[in-house]
């Protein structure tokens, strides 16, 4: 949702927000359309909010402000306590490449992974880029990153899973279990799906919101098997909201706890939601399925990332070709 609403004055529309210091601002579109005003609001909002420093807070803020709406701009709230103190009062055009090692190396010794130390100095490269583009600094600095880390391998054998469902002592925990396993989905996407896009008659679930805008990562609509299909047959007859995964009478923004006990439970204590998504894929490149299939069930739009990380998997994968070096 966006941080601003569209009100009236004086017959006309305007844009109001509340700013950081808690003061109502109000500004004219110009217009006494509604539809006019609606289109003219959003870039009228990025126009009058733009940043008026070049201090990284300054650009921090106005990076998300123009992003609102989408994931990433939330994910950085949290990015921020960790950037925030090591570069916030520092203006971008000056940041060394000395900066970024000490911020490395600070953050590796309070025990931060070099993935994470990873993505919190790519937030803040897309930041300075970003600020560049838009002409608020001159040039954009380098920011030295760790070397991003290989993914986990790790994943879970058909036994495994069945053993950790029946582990999972909270319903909404084996219901997300089955569902992030039956259809590959990723956390966020299982814990924001809604009952509307759960199409019984069909046998499909659309893990796309189509009213949300933002560009989200892997959200297809895939069909459902036989047993999930029962599961959530019977979590809907007792559905308090419209959210799939609930607890309470309310939505789960992360089954990550729960999953890591249920792992914990039958010796897994590595697993996590990603997993349960890298298990699917694994099964299927087992069984032999067509990659781009495979795919397009997890949503990838590049089939060359399902086949760089799936097909050593498949039982034929190279299997003509090494029978070829025979003698």
């Amino acid at each position: 949702m966006p941080e601003w609403r569209i009100s009236r004055l004086r017959g006309e529309f305007c844009i109001t927000w509340t700013d950081a210091g808690g003061v109502r601002r109000r500004y004219r579109l110009g217009t006494d359309d509604r539809q006019e005003a609606e289109r003219r609001a959003p870039a009228r909002y990025a126009e009058l909010t733009r940043p008026v420093g070049t201090t990284v807070a300054d650009l921090w803020e106005g990076y998300r402000l123009d992003k609102a709406g989408r994931s990433i701009a939330e994910t950085m709230k949290y990015t921020w306590k960790a950037i925030g103190p090591w570069f916030g009062e520092i203006e971008a055009t000056d940041i060394t490449t000395a900066d970024c090692r000490a911020y490395t190396a600070g953050r590796r010794n309070a025990g931060r992974s070099d993935g994470s130390i990873h993505t919190e100095l790519g937030h803040l490269r897309s930041v300075l880029v970003w600020a560049w583009k838009e002409r608020m600094i001159p040039h954009a600095p380098h920011i030295e990153r760790p070397t991003k880390p290989e993914p986990k391998e790790g994943y879970l054998t058909k036994d495994e899973a069945a053993k950790m469902l029946a582990a999972a002592t909270a319903p909404h925990v084996a219901l997300a279990i089955m569902l992030m396993i039956g259809t590959g989905a990723r956390n966020e996407a299982a814990m924001q799906l809604t009952w509307d896009r759960v199409d019984f008659e069909r046998g499909m679930i659309h893990l796309r919101n189509p009213f949300d805008k933002s560009r989200r990562k892997g959200r297809a609509s895939v069909p459902m098997n036989d047993r999930l299909r029962a599961a959530l047959q019977t979590a809907k007859q007792g559905a308090l909201t419209p959210y799939v995964i609930e607890w309470a009478g309310g939505p789960v923004k992360s089954i990550r706890k729960g999953i890591k006990t249920a792992g914990d439970a039958i010796g897994r204590p590595d697993v996590s939601p990603h997993m349960l998504r890298h298990s699917a894929a694994v099964w299927l490149a087992e069984d032999g399925h067509d990659m781009n299939e495979i795919a397009q069930f997890l949503g990838h739009d590049n089939p060359r990332i399902t086949f760089r990380v799936y097909a050593r998997y498949s039982p034929g994968h190279l299997r003509k070709l090494a029978t070829s070096l025979e003698f």
